[in-house]
């Protein structure tokens, strides 16, 4: 297994899928400035933008220090033999810095959008991670190690096959009580990568504002709603958009040393690298400005 120190994610990373809204060479471009200011991983998604795979290539062709990640590939549109190969064809080219985070999505992305059947999500999981490490491989970059794989994790039966198939989990929208009983499901020698939102504001209203826009949509799915529900929030949290308490709980806000207080949190937790997601007004803006406005925070505190 890879460890958190030789997986090389570093404590703070981007997590963004902003950069689908750009063409491939200005989203290149983006990428080699967060890797000046010395980001340790770029995340990137996998839904209706970018495929995973190709979308990763680009963003390593023009960083040359930072890792790059899937957060996360989806099981569903590639057949296990598929992701392994692209995955160590990735790492071999770009010397290690490819990290793979797979997940199963979620029903509608997966019956709706592609045709397929959404069933026993966590066998399906086990199976195509035991068919990853069973694939036969015999391109020239064989001998090279595979890259550090992490699962989109939240309940315990997930995190079970995170814990004995992959190097670690990617856990998204969790509180820092949620990170920490990851870290005790996983033991300490498994990689914890968590995601964090944020709003770069001083002001309650926008912050909420975005908060709430930015959960629209993962509070009608039912993984987010049973891991909240997990995690002690109740049923008048969960309304679309979810309540304050809810907002307020999974995304951070404020100025940058308040971001950077809720980063320490997740890493108290026990959390190895928070890959920290600013959210705008629209999902489709490149928040640029906040990228560079929390560098020296959070790159150097």
């Amino acid at each position: 297994m890879t460890t958190a120190e030789e997986a090389g994610l570093g404590p703070v990373g981007i997590w963004t899928d902003g950069l689908n809204a750009l063409p491939p060479a200005a989203a290149t471009e983006t990428a080699a400035e967060l890797d000046e200011q010395g980001w340790g991983t770029l995340w990137a998604g996998e839904a209706y933008g970018r495929e995973a795979f190709t979308g990763a290539g680009l963003l390593l062709a023009g960083t040359r220090r930072m890792r790059v990640a899937t957060g996360i590939a989806n099981i569903w549109a590639r057949d296990a033999v598929a992701a392994n190969a692209a995955s160590r064809t990735l790492s071999a080219a770009y010397g290690g810095r490819f990290v793979l985070g797979l997940g199963v999505s979620h029903r509608p992305l997966v019956e709706k959008a592609r045709g397929g059947t959404y069933a026993r999500p966590v066998a399906a999981m086990r199976d195509y991670l035991t068919a990853m490490g069973d694939a036969t491989f015999l391109a020239a970059e064989s001998g090279e190690p595979r890259p550090p794989v992490l699962v989109a994790a939240l309940g315990p039966r997930m995190l079970e096959v995170a814990r004995e198939l992959a190097d670690g989990s990617h856990p998204y929208l969790v509180t820092p009580e949620q990170t920490a009983a990851v870290r005790e499901a996983l033991g300490p020698d498994r990689i914890v990568a968590v995601e964090l939102g944020a709003v770069l504001t001083t002001d309650r209203e926008t912050a909420l504002r975005r908060a709430h826009a930015h959960l629209e949509i993962y509070s009608g799915l039912p993984n987010y709603r049973n891991n909240w529900l997990r995690g002690g929030f109740d049923e008048s949290d969960l309304v679309r958009g979810g309540s304050d308490r809810l907002a307020e709980a999974l995304i951070a806000w404020g100025d940058e040393a308040e971001i950077l207080r809720r980063v320490r949190e997740h890493h108290a937790a026990g959390a190895d690298h928070v890959c920290v997601q600013m959210l705008t007004e629209s999902p489709f803006d490149v928040p640029a400005a906040d990228w560079r406005a929390l560098a020296p925070a959070l790159v150097d505190g």
